[in-house]
């Protein structure tokens, strides 16, 4: 049967799109900074707190066949998850992972570059390999009808493109839920804010491989890779605590990322990380913690030893959601091992696992400017959300 009629049978539709490039202004970072209650704060946002009472109500164990599930040991949070497929032979399994973000209505574009390198470093973080992924997208925007919304979305669909194209990850499938909006009484049309979701699949070939974003053991060394960019609290949780705008957007350098991301896989892959999770709400911070909170393993960080770029700025680095950066823990003895794979030195050893369950961070005077005992952040984290 001839589908011609399909691409030539219908009249074509012709909208008129509006895209104006943004503008942003420095927040106002002068004050001096209650860290230990920021981050309290932001560990009880609904976007970061746990979300297991959501999770256990659904069949997350895929009848038994998962290799890593959505919460590790205590409840710690997973990038992904890995599944065996029945009937398989031999160890391959799948994973599966998602990005997601609220940049959209700051700047479309940016927005759906960062949940594609979200998606991917949730599926690298966990041992998936990028060089043999797919990405699916899930657009859920507003009145296309109305010429500045349909320009944004024409923004995130290039992205699409050109970003997926730079990772080398085709789109396989997706799903569009348009003209989400209503009109009240008075007349005003209010759409939902841009939306991108980008789920990510590959095939891991060994699935004994697998890696958890829970800390294993104490001794043992935190890696920060990538660059942390001081100016990029654009739509950051941090700036939505404090209620101030301002900042850039993240960008999302590709050539690195995935540059890193090969890299990170082969040292996963050889068996010299013992846990990984990505940076994404929260930051730096939110990272940390839980990654403490999957083991109940002590964590103490230095900030001067973060790959930072900007005016030294201690509430940037800890809170900054910069792109394409992963914590990883390695053990000393792998040491050289692991930083051989990284030679563009694009990574700092920020830190180290401890015994005492807390989580306590130095900042850029040596002081300590966090010094708070897991278990109380842990209730903070898990017992926010009222359902």
């Amino acid at each position: 049967m001839k589908t011609s009629f399909l691409y030539d049978g219908l009249p074509r539709i012709r909208r008129k799109a509006i895209y104006r490039t943004p503008s942003f202004k420095k927040p106002d970072l002068s004050r001096k900074s209650d860290y230990p209650n920021i981050l309290k704060l932001l560990l009880s946002h609904h976007n970061i707190a746990s979300k297991e009472k959501v999770i256990r109500q659904y069949d997350h164990e895929v009848q038994g066949q998962t290799i890593l599930k959505p919460l590790v040991s205590f409840g710690g949070p997973s990038d992904a998850v890995v599944l065996k497929p029945l009937h398989i032979k031999g160890k391959k399994g799948i994973v599966v992972s998602n990005g997601l973000n609220l940049y959209g209505k700051f700047d479309p574009y940016l927005s759906a570059a960062n949940a594609i390198d979200e998606a991917l470093r949730n599926l690298v973080a966990v041992g998936g390999d990028i060089q043999n992924a797919s990405l699916l997208d899930n657009f859920c925007w507003g009145d296309t009808g109305d010429p500045e919304i349909l320009g944004s979305l024409v923004r995130a669909a290039r992205a699409c493109y050109e970003i997926g194209s730079g990772f080398g990850t085709p789109f396989i499938s997706g799903k569009d839920s348009l003209n989400n909006y209503f009109v009240t009484e008075e007349g005003a049309r209010i759409s939902i804010p841009p939306t991108l979701l980008i789920s990510a699949v590959s095939v891991i070939r060994d699935a004994s491989r697998v890696v958890s974003m829970d800390l294993k053991e104490a001794g043992n060394l935190l890696y920060l890779l990538g660059e942390t960019k001081g100016e990029e609290l654009g739509g950051s949780h941090y700036l939505r605590i404090l209620k101030q705008d301002g900042g850039r957007v993240p960008e999302v350098n590709v050539a690195k990322a995935k540059k890193r991301m090969i890299a990170l896989h082969e040292a996963i892959n050889s068996g010299l990380v013992f846990s990984c999770h990505d940076l994404s709400e929260g930051g730096l911070a939110v990272s940390a913690a839980e990654m403490a909170f999957g083991g109940m393993i002590g964590l103490e960080i230095d900030l001067r030893q973060v790959l930072y770029s900007g005016p030294a700025c201690p509430d940037a680095i800890l809170f900054s959601e910069s792109a394409s950066r992963f914590l990883v823990e390695v053990s000393p003895a792998n040491r050289t091992k692991f930083e051989k794979l990284f030679p563009d030195h694009s990574f700092g050893c920020i830190g180290e696992t401890i015994k005492k369950p807390v989580l306590k961070v130095k900042g850029l005077n040596k002081s300590t400017i966090i010094s708070e005992d897991l278990k109380a952040l842990f209730r903070i984290w898990k017992g926010s959300l009222p359902w």
